[in-house]
């Protein structure tokens, strides 16, 4: 892999429960707009209804089929992926034929939808097939290469919550390989019954709208969506005169090795993951603007979270988005990677949703409002399960 090949953002789209687009999304993260709300789609025998960020189906463009065979999931990838290539100033046509490749992350959202099917299966019917044809035929990477006629390299990348984080840097190195002068880049997840009572047998789901890095917190809202970039090349830029919105600077990824869902007690994986990905971006924590933190208003996520940022980058303001979001899951670290480039390009940040108090334990506090600030270089991250860490170095467009 070759560091000295520049990698460009040229085009970002982002729809999820804050906007339909990435400029909606902006909106309600400055507004201070959230709106968390009992599931729609699915129903469950808990007695407490606990809050999620669901996205409307009238946010998804309607000549996106809504097909049996095509899972929401993959529609909202493709909402975002047409809303990033028209950004971009691509179109189908020169798309076609050009090795541009495809790198999206998930998690549950293609595989978790058919308890109807095994149901009846288990029973000793003869279920109908619907579900698996919509199961092979969702592959997100897979769909948007079929959408638009690319042969570059596809790749779905499934690890957890940082799914979309990595997917974002394995794209990237593609291009410093020289693989290919362009790729589509992100993360897509929808919600569904089995990962909404999966995360409340976990007992890490607040039943009230969630407070990252809050002393009071007491767990995550789920929430669903998708974001892509498209990453290109300096001299692909060059060649069709494209502005860039942005620069991929660096990424770096650890393992934990500690817990299957616990991240470590001193966060040892996150601050490798951090010191790894100023290495490579060739950046120094005062170079740091500003950090967009996974912060799921888990207790052990934010108290580690917090930990690991005061000691690897102490005094730089940070936030967490998922007030606003809920947590994505696969796109989380996709749709973070978006709104940190809005806000480069701003020189501004939200205000963290849901903060209030101070938790001793987590020693610092996030960004409790909207606020400007100084520099060029920021930093977005991602936790996950199995101990996956994923760290993001974005830069703000030259000139």
């Amino acid at each position: 892999m070759n560091k000295a090949v520049s990698v460009e953002i040229t085009g970002v789209g982002c729809l999820c429960n804050a906007g339909a687009t990435l400029e909606e999304c902006m909106d309600a993260l400055f507004e201070g707009r959230r709106s968390p709300a009992p599931p729609k789609r699915f129903r469950s025998t808990h007695t407490v209804s606990y809050p999620v960020f669901e996205v409307p189906e009238a946010a998804i463009p309607g000549d996106i089929t809504d097909s049996p065979l095509i899972s929401f999931t993959a529609r909202l990838a493709l909402a975002a992926v047409r809303e990033a290539v028209k950004d971009a100033g691509l179109d189908r046509s020169f798309l076609r034929g050009r090795k541009v490749g495809v790198c999206i992350g998930t998690t549950v959202g293609d595989a978790m939808n058919n308890e109807a099917f095994y149901g009846e299966f288990l029973k000793g019917g003869t279920p109908e097939m619907t579900p698996i044809i919509r199961f092979l035929m969702s592959n997100p990477a897979h769909l948007i290469a079929r959408e638009f006629d690319l042969t570059g390299p596809c790749e779905t990348v499934v690890n957890a919550c940082s799914s979309g984080t990595d997917a974002v840097g394995i794209g990237a190195s593609w291009i410093q390989s020289g693989l290919c002068d362009m790729v589509i880049a992100g993360g897509a997840d929808e919600l569904c019954h089995v990962t909404y009572n999966g995360f409340i047998s976990l007992m890490i789901t607040d039943a009230t709208p969630c407070k990252p890095f809050d002393r009071d917190r007491k767990g995550l809202n789920l929430g669903e969506g998708a974001a892509m970039l498209i990453l290109e090349s300096e001299s692909s830029c060059q060649k069709r005169q494209k502005t860039p919105r942005a620069r991929f600077l660096g990424y770096a990824s650890s393992s934990d090795a500690y817990h299957l869902t616990a991240p470590h007690p001193q966060g040892e994986g996150l601050k490798r993951a951090l010191l790894a990905a100023l290495s490579f971006s060739h950046r120094n924590a005062s170079d740091i603007a500003f950090v967009n933190a996974h912060g799921t208003a888990t207790p052990d996520n934010d108290r580690v979270e917090g930990r690991a940022l005061h000691e690897i980058l102490p005094g730089v303001p940070f936030f967490s988005t998922k007030g606003y979001t809920g947590h994505t899951l696969g796109a989380a670290g996709a749709i973070e990677a978006a709104f940190t480039v809005v806000c480069l390009e701003r020189g501004m940040i939200p205000g963290n949703a849901g903060f209030t108090n101070l938790d001793p334990e987590v020693t610092v506090s996030p960004a409790a409002t909207a606020a400007t600030v100084a520099g060029n270089t920021a930093v977005s991250e991602s936790l996950a399960f199995g101990g996956c860490n994923g760290v993001l170095v974005l830069g703000k467009r030259e000139g």
